[in-house]
Order: structure tokens, then sequence, then C-alpha cells
């Protein structure tokens, strides 16, 4: 095993990962779908309609809950956020990362947006408005 596999391992242990349809469902509840891939890779894969769109290098600085830089959706710890990359292992170490500011309900959708896609769930090009 390499070492950054060990690293998504790590990131995972203990951590229920919600698959698309069950993530689709957590965001009609009101947890936050937050699509962190590059606008170039949402470009090419398509993106889901109503996920925020916070590129993975101002991630934390976006969902800190006590942060200045804060998005407005970031209301306190408990905000139920699930991550969203192309195939599920970036995802899994952002997700790690906002569980460690604090953000205890932070997961990421296994498979990632691929999944999604797979299960025939709702996406749109990239150029539909956000991004």
């Amino acid at each position: 095993m390499s070492a950054v596999d060990g690293l998504v391992e790590r990131a995972r242990e203990g951590v229920h990962r919600p698959g698309p349809v069950e993530a689709q469902e957590a965001a009609g509840r009101g947890a936050l779908l937050v699509d962190i891939r590059p606008a170039a890779q949402r470009a090419r894969e398509g993106e889901i309609p109503g996920a925020l769109i916070i590129e993975r290098n101002v991630l934390e600085w976006r969902l800190d809950p006590t942060g200045s830089d804060r998005i407005p959706e970031a209301t306190g710890s408990g905000v139920e956020v699930i991550v969203v990359c192309s195939e599920g292992y970036a995802s899994s170490l952002a997700a790690a990362s906002l569980r460690e500011l604090g953000l205890h309900r932070a997961t990421d959708l296994d498979g990632g947006f691929v999944a999604w896609a797979t299960a025939g769930l709702p996406t749109r090009r990239s150029d539909q408005g956000l991004g």
C-alpha cells in the first residue's frame, strides 16, 4: 500500500460515507453537498445541481464556522457536510480535514461524482451558472 493510500484509509476509519442516493436524500434534508473539484474537471464531468462549489484550496476557510472567510451556510460545528470529488478519494481527505476543524458531521460521497452520475441522479453542465 502506498503512503497516500494509507492516508485515505485512515481518513475513512469509523466514518459513514453515503452513497449517491443517500447523499441526495441528505441534501434534501439540508445537508450541504460541497463539490471540491477544480473548474476544468467540473467542465469535463458536469455538476450536481444545488451543490456548493468550493474548490479544495479554500475549503477549510469557507467552512470553518469560526472563520471570517466562511460562507453563510457554515453556521456551526453540527452542519452536515458531504464532500464530493470525482471518485471519492480527495474528498475523503478533505472531509477528514473538516472534522479536524470541528465539523464532526463531515463526510464524503462514496464513489464521488462518477458514482452519482452512474446512479442516474441529476447532473448538469458546468456552464449553467456555477463555478
